[in-house]
C-alpha cells in the first residue's frame, strides 16, 4: 500500500472537498487532525493538520501554494474521466496550474487542491502501455 501524507490548513474542508469529487473519508482512521482519504484498494492519502504533520517531521512544513514539495499522479479509466475529475475538483475551488498535455497516447491535466498540493490525473492508452 501507499500512504501519501500531506499537511492541510482546515481539515473539514479538505475532507469535504474530496468527499465532493468522489473520494471515501475513511471514518476509521480520521479524526478531528486527521482525514483518510481512499483513492484506492492500494493509495491511501492521509491529510493531516499542521500540528500532526509536525509530529512526523522537523523540517518546515511546505507552503504548497508558493514551492512545489510533491506531485501526485493517479490514473484515471479514460480521457473523459480526466476532465469529469479536474472539472469538478475547479468547481469545489481547486486551481489548474497548466494547460492540459495532450499525446494522443496519454492525456492528462492537473489540478490543485484547496492547500496547493499538485494531482495529475492521467489516462495512457492501454495499447501504449503493452506495446
Amino acid at each position: 500500500m501507499i500512504f501519501v501524507n500531506l499537511p492541510v490548513r482546515d481539515i473539514d474542508a479538505s475532507k469535504k472537498f474530496f468527499g465532493e469529487l468522489g473520494y471515501e473519508i475513511n471514518p476509521q482512521f480520521s479524526d478531528e487532525t486527521t482525514a483518510s482519504v481512499v483513492v484506492s484498494e492500494n493509495i491511501i492519502v492521509m491529510l493531516l493538520s499542521h500540528e500532526k504533520y509536525a509530529q512526523f517531521t522537523d523540517k518546515e512544513i511546505a507552503d504548497a501554494t508558493r514551492t512545489s514539495e510533491v506531485l501526485v499522479a493517479l490514473s484515471a479509466e479514460s480521457r473523459e474521466k480526466v476532465d469529469e475529475l479536474v472539472d469538478r475538483a475547479l468547481s469545489l475551488g481547486a486551481t489548474e496550474p497548466r494547460d492540459k498535455q495532450d499525446l494522443g497516447f496519454m492525456y492528462g491535466r492537473a489540478f490543485e487542491d484547496l492547500d496547493g498540493h499538485t494531482f495529475e490525473i492521467v489516462w495512457m492508452d492501454p495499447a501504449a502501455v503493452e506495446g
